[in-house]
Formats: C-alpha cells, structure tokens, sequence
C-alpha cells in the first residue's frame, strides 16, 4: 500500500499548506466517508461546510473557499481542487495487472504480425494477419485484433475486446472491457419483392486518434463507404453507441447511455450528457453542449447548450418547464 506525508502530498500538488498532521495518508474518499488515514476534497462552497464533521485528515480545497484546517488536521490550498485530486490519484493509483510473458504460450499471433519493442500479448489473445501493433501496447487477455488493423504505441486494450480488421488506432489510447471497434453499421433496406430486409454492406473502416479513451461496451461501427473518425482526446463513457461514418472532433465527451445516429459529425469540445440521442446527418459544432436525456433533431450552433426533446436552447426550455408547472397547479 503506498503511502505520503501532508508534505509530500503538497510538494508534488504545488500548493499552500495550512495546519498540520502526523498521519501517513494511504487512500483518497469522499468528505462523508473518509478516515483518518485518508484525503479528501472540496471543490465547492456547497460541500465546505462537511468538513467540520469530516473524519479526514487532510483536505484538498479551492484557493477562493475559506476553511480553517482544525487540531491535527490540513489544508491543501490549490487552484482547482479537481485537477489536483486527479494528479494525486495518479500517484496513489495501484500497478496494473502485469502480463508476465511478452507473448502468452495460448495467444494465437498471425506470423505476419509486426511487434513494437515491449509489447504484451495475454492469455487467449488473437492477432491476425498484417496486424501492427505499436511499442508498448498491451492486449490484456482474450482481446481479438482483426486482420491489417494498426494500433499505435502505448495503447492498453482490455479483456473481451474486439477490433475489426482495418481499424486505425493511435498512440496512447485506452479501450476498457469488452469495446467493440469496427462491427458493421446498422443499415438495411426493403427488398424489392416487399418480403424481407436487404443488408447494405459496410466496406469502410474505423480511425481513432491519439489519446482516445472508450469504456466499457461501447461500439464504433465502421464506415459505409470511408471511415467512422474519432479525433484525438476524446473520452467516451460506458455503453455507448457510435454510428458508420460520424466524425468526432477533438476532446469530445460522450456520457453513458449516449448514441450518435449514422453520420453524425461533432465538432471540437462537444460535450454529450448521459442518454442523449443525435438523428443522423446531423452537425453538432465546436464547444456546444447537449444536456443529458435530450433528443437532438437538427444542427446545433457552436458554443450553443440545448436541453429536452425535441433539444432546443437550454434557457428556452427550462422556461418552457416553469411555465408548464405553473399551468398544472392552476
């Protein structure tokens, strides 16, 4: 178990400390739940008045809310009280499972495979041919990588997860449990006769960039005709969907529950709640954020918030609702 000293914990934060303590700090916790052995923090004045009856030792606060540390217990004055729990959580953060052989007796690697320098292949592994895989990627366990695929270097593909062949993926990346890269997208037409379904097939492939983190369950179908484009830093959460040939801009954020129709194209900086859902063919542009649950409709101005389905403009639509409770209690 690591370990650290208030001190410590400061010098590698970079801010002011107040008060002091003798206790060694070994895990971060909630205000509410915390011990004496562990750090807390406080990022808003909504949550500044548990630490009184907090039992941390050690709290990390916003520089702007005033606090007193109290007997035996500190202060971490900070610019931005999240930024500062995350480098700390960095630090704290336990090694991961560690793959011991470079290649696992029971991993099937096509002999056309192309191995950067430190790569890690798991048990039940399958690589196909033409595939390359940058330095330092790691296949945990019973990932497939499909014929021609790319995966640049120092990216981690976790357990049950399957890229299809062609994909691109960059340096850097994190794919969590059980993603699904590259399946075929969700196209069909009536048959002529009346009788049946005609599937459209899906001949693209997929294009992730650098830095791009996808949890758990989450899908990008390839591309129709071209490619299904995920730029860099984007973060996409837990069981989400991504349709054939959407391109998403550059740090976007897509919370769980959240599906983008086909071709959908989201500028740089969008931001998607939880549940939401895009029609296809539609333009979300740069920094425009949709609110959780909403139902997008049509195009979206850059910078715009919208709310509610059909979305419309967050401030509008909160009206809309004050004036509809109003309404229901005459």
């Amino acid at each position: 178990m690591k370990s650290f000293t208030i001190v410590e914990i400061n010098e590698l934060l970079k801010g002011e400390l107040v008060g002091t303590c003798d206790e060694q700090i070994t895990g971060a916790e909630q205000l509410e739940r915390a011990t004496a052995q562990q750090i807390t923090f406080i990022g808003s004045n909504k949550f500044a008045k548990l630490w009184e009856t907090s039992k941390a030792s050690v709290a990390i606060v916003d520089a702007k809310i005033k606090l007193e540390p109290g007997d035996n217990r500190a202060l971490i004055r900070v610019k931005n009280a999240d930024l500062a729990m995350a480098t700390l959580l960095e630090a704290l953060e336990p090694a991961p499972p560690a793959l011991e052989e470079d290649v696992h007796p029971t991993a099937v690697v096509h002999e056309s495979v192309v191995l950067g320098k430190g790569c890690k292949i798991g048990a039940g592994c399958y690589v196909g041919k033409n595939v390359v895989l940058g330095d330092g990627v790691i296949l945990y366990p019973n990932v497939s990588i499909f014929d021609d695929s790319k995966i640049g270097h120092h990216t981690v593909v976790w357990s049950g997860t399957v890229i299809r062949e062609r994909s691109e993926i960059g340096n850097h990346c994190i794919f969590h449990i059980n993603v699904s890269i590259g399946a075929d997208g969700f196209g069909y037409r009536p048959s002529d006769d009346g009788r049946g379904l005609v599937k459209i097939p899906h001949i693209g492939n997929v294009i992730i960039g650098n830095y791009v983190e996808i949890g758990a369950n989450s899908c990008v179908d390839r591309g129709k005709f071209s490619a299904t484009i995920i730029g860099d830093g984007c973060k996409i959460d837990n069981l989400v969907q991504i349709a054939h040939n959407c391109i998403l801009g550059r740090s976007c954020i897509m919370a769980g529950h959240s599906g983008l129709a086909g071709s959908v194209t989201l500028g740089d900086g969008v931001i998607i709640g939880g549940s939401a859902s895009i029609k296809d063919h539609t333009t979300i542009n740069s920094g425009a954020v949709i609110g959780a649950g909403s139902g997008v409709m049509g195009d979206v101005d850059a910078g715009k918030t919208v709310l509610g389905y059909p979305a419309t403009d967050a401030r509008d639509m909160l009206k809309q609702w004050v004036a509809l409770k109003r309404l229901s209690k005459n």
